[in-house]
C-alpha cells in the first residue's frame, strides 16, 4: 500500500471528492481510503462508494478501501453495501468485496472470516447484517477442496 496521505494531500483529495470528473473523483476515493484514520472520513467516503454517476469511482474507492486489510476499510464497504440502491453500484461493491485477492488464500480467508465475525457485531446494524449475510455464503473450511 502507499504511503498514507499527509494533511494537505487529504485536505485536496476531500475537495476533489465532489469533483464533476470521474476520474478525479475515482482518485480522491484513493487517497482518502489510505488515510490513517478514516472514521473521521466516513461520510466523505460512503458517499464515493455510493458514487451514483460513475462506477469507477466506487471501485477505486472500495478496493482502496479493502487493500487496507484492515477492519475499518471492510467495514466502510460493508456500511455503503447495505445503503447501497442502484443495481450497478451494488454489483460494484459486491465484486470488490468477492474479488479481493488478499482472501483467495487460506490464511487471507480466515483474516476475512475473524473481520466479519467482529463485524457481525457491529453497533451499525446495517454492517452487522452485511457481515451475517457474507458469513452465511461461506463454506466451511472443511469442505474446502485441498
Amino acid at each position: 500500500m502507499a504511503a498514507r496521505p499527509d494533511d494537505h494531500e487529504l485536505s485536496t483529495a476531500l475537495r476533489h471528492a465532489g469533483s464533476p470528473e470521474w476520474s478525479v473523483r475515482a482518485a480522491a476515493g484513493r487517497r482518502l481510503a489510505g488515510a490513517e484514520r478514516i472514521e473521521d472520513l466516513a461520510d466523505v467516503l460512503h458517499g464515493l462508494l455510493l458514487d451514483g454517476r460513475d462506477t469507477a469511482v466506487v471501485q477505486e474507492t472500495a478496493t482502496a478501501l479493502l487493500e487496507r486489510g484492515d477492519t475499518a476499510g471492510l467495514r466502510c464497504v460493508l456500511r455503503a453495501r447495505h445503503l447501497v440502491e442502484a443495481d450497478d453500484v451494488a454489483d460494484e461493491l459486491g465484486a470488490a468485496l468477492g474479488g479481493d485477492p488478499q482472501w483467495l488464500t487460506t490464511e487471507g480467508a480466515d483474516r476475512l472470516v475473524a473481520r466479519l465475525h467482529e463485524l457481525a457485531a457491529d453497533p451499525d446494524p446495517g454492517v452487522g447484517d452485511e457481515a451475517h449475510r457474507i458469513l452465511a455464503r461461506l463454506r466451511p473450511r472443511e469442505q474446502w477442496a485441498t
